[in-house]
């Protein structure tokens, strides 16, 4: 399959085969079980979710709502904290997002990879495990006319293991939390950012940044910490 920044995924097909039918994805995608100590927050959010649809809150498909599907474990990022995050990206890319491109590991119900291309980025590849959410970010990608946006049925760890000459400027971090998802996709992300690319990660704690990276914002709304980190290996 393609991935639109000019490279594929070798063994992409067989990563599409073995996707099942249990979600690995968070706010972005689903993944409330397993999360030590949250149960009350993830009761409360999904309590809160109400009509089960959030909206874009920005961008040219602003206001515009996604369906939230009926899959047990999503967790879609709330508004605010979307905000927040384009926000920092606004300052830290001086508004320009045209030339970007972004990788949504833990698609869920799309809301941080809609929320990019809605700014206007040039290409967001999704990538989610449960069938279902994958049909529903289908479905809106289509209903928006919104091309750039790609999607993948498949597992995080293997589109990041397998992805060819692919770089993205911005990777977006949503796992279940948890299941321990970080430490093993840190050592693979040097391998498909760009020089001096951004890593967006929602986790149930605090985190430190791993060895090649630094934190440039982080922030914390409920029970969730978000923060955005920039690969700085080659920085100088």
């Amino acid at each position: 399959m393609g991935w639109g920044a000019g490279a594929g995924m070798a063994g992409a097909a067989a990563g599409s085969a073995g996707a099942g039918t249990a979600s690995t994805a968070s706010g972005g995608g689903a993944g409330w079980a397993g999360a030590a100590g949250g149960g009350d927050f993830f009761l409360k959010k999904r309590l809160n979710m109400g009509n089960k649809y959030i909206r874009i809150v920005g961008g040219q498909y602003r206001r515009t709502p996604i369906v939230v599907p009926d899959v047990e474990t999503l967790r879609p990022t709330p508004d605010r904290v979307r905000e927040t995050l384009f926000n920092w990206l606004t300052h830290l890319w001086g508004g320009e997002f045209a030339d970007k491109t972004v990788l949504d590991l833990f698609a869920g119900s799309g809301a941080l990879g809609f929320e990019a291309a809605s700014r206007g980025v040039a290409h967001v590849q999704m990538v989610e495990r449960d069938r279902a959410a994958a049909s529903a970010l289908r479905t809106l990608r289509d209903k928006l006319k919104a091309d750039m946006i790609r999607i993948h049925v498949g597992d995080a760890m293997q589109v990041a293991e397998r992805m060819d000459a692919s770089r993205f400027d911005l990777i977006l971090l949503d796992p279940p939390f948890g299941q321990g998802w970080l430490p093993r996709l840190w050592p693979l992300l040097p391998g498909i950012l760009t020089e001096r690319g951004l890593v967006y990660v929602e986790a149930e704690t605090s985190i430190e940044a791993p060895e090649g990276f630094t934190i440039l914002r982080q922030d914390k709304a409920g029970a969730v910490h978000y923060h955005l980190l920039e690969f700085a290996a080659l920085r100088k």
